[in-house]
């Protein structure tokens, strides 16, 4: 059963809201009668689901198949340090519901793919997209146009955040925007590039905001419109956006009647060579011409790297691969196997035998070797 305003506890509750004109009791009665699902309670999610609950939107849907890592504390903020390691579903929900007993929350501790993700979607109302990968924004958007759901689009990275709402009658969808993803290579995320953990409040705040006002039909949300904040210059710029005609998803004659598994995945490459992190200290000690190529940038290789590891930041390996040994068999590794996938490659591609690429990078690695720091 959804939620309502049923006494004089949740009017005194909702009392700021009920003394402003555009909100009201009817306002606060459609808010309690609201479902909105947030997908991902991270960075972004922990301020859209904390104000969403505080607001007393009446059931909120919690979706996110990860554990909260210390590394997490620093920007999402409804974790503390005896979290570590729990699920953050089944977390986040104990401290909404802390926050707002009242509410209604729907713990799906899942990851969204290809063949939840519409069955999902189409029960809630509105949808906010707290994810850090393009995959996952083109599968939430999906999934919201061909269910006819608003998408409350965030993004964060270093200093830079976006917010916008796709899949709105007459608007544009996130297609519109980006019809063609970037190669994986060049669109580090937060794990890799970093970012300020306030800008994740920042953008989650406005998301959350955007989200009550398409409840509620008030003011003019972010449709046909891309807002970019740029916390480290205290700038916010509007770009405005179109509907895409010829979009294969909302366009005048779609293409696409389904969300698919593999629609944006990164293309196979038959001739990458992989190798775990369980396997690589075996190798290192088996193969005397083996070495460890470590690609990360000089900013993000101040917090440790394996003894013996031969370093080249990617942005410099075309100028200087004239250093490395023709004749050693690299293992290439960056912090989470991004780079270093791309870097392989192009070892490969320049005659350089016996290349394999770190999967997972050195995080994983660092998770099986307590001696080893590297966040």
């Amino acid at each position: 059963m959804t939620p309502s305003l049923a006494g004089k506890t949740d009017l005194r509750r909702y009392s700021r809201h009920l003394l402003i004109p555009e909100v009201g009791l009817a306002g606060q009665e459609k808010l309690a009668a609201a479902r909105v699902l947030v997908v991902g309670a991270g960075g972004l999610g922990s301020p859209v689901l904390a104000y969403l609950a505080a607001a007393g939107v009446g059931r909120i849907g919690i979706v996110d198949d990860d554990e909260v890592d210390v590394t997490n504390l620093q920007r999402q903020i409804l974790y503390a340090t005896a979290d570590v390691g729990k699920s953050k579903a089944a977390t986040a929900a104990e401290r909404l519901h802390a926050l707002n007993p009242q509410i209604a929350l729907d713990v799906l501790p899942v990851r969204l793919d290809a063949a939840n993700a519409r069955e999902i979607v189409r029960l809630y109302d509105v949808v906010v997209d707290g994810t850090d990968t393009f995959a996952a924004r083109y599968l939430i958007n999906d999934a919201c146009v061909l269910e006819g759901k608003p998408d409350v689009y965030g993004s964060i990275f270093r200093f830079d955040g976006q917010v916008s709402v796709f899949g709105a009658p007459g608007g544009p969808c996130y297609r519109c925007l980006y019809p063609e993803p970037p190669p994986a290579e060049l669109v580090p995320n937060c794990a890799e590039g970093g970012v300020l953990g306030v800008l994740a409040g920042m953008i989650g705040t406005w998301q959350a905001s955007e989200a009550l006002k398409l409840v509620l039909g008030i003011g003019s949300p972010l449709i046909g419109r891309l807002m970019l904040v740029d916390a480290l210059d205290a700038r916010v710029r509007e770009v405005r956006l179109a509907r895409d005609p010829a979009c294969p998803l909302c366009g005048d004659a779609p293409t696409l009647r389904d969300v698919s598994a593999d629609a944006f995945a990164a293309p196979a490459d038959p001739a990458d060579v992989e190798i775990a992190a369980t396997d690589l200290d075996a190798l290192l000690a088996r193969d005397p011409q083996a070495r460890l190529l470590d690609v990360r940038e000089p900013h993000e290789a101040v917090l440790g790297a394996p003894e013996g590891t031969v370093s080249l930041p990617a942005s410099e390996l075309e100028a200087r691969m004239h250093e490395l040994d023709p004749t050693a068999h690299y293992v290439v590794a960056c912090r989470v196997g991004v780079k270093s996938r791309w870097a392989a490659r192009r070892l490969r591609d320049a005659g350089f035998g016996g290349v394999r690429h770190l999967r997972d990078g050195l995080l994983a690695y660092a998770a099986l070797d307590a001696t080893f720091d590297i966040f």
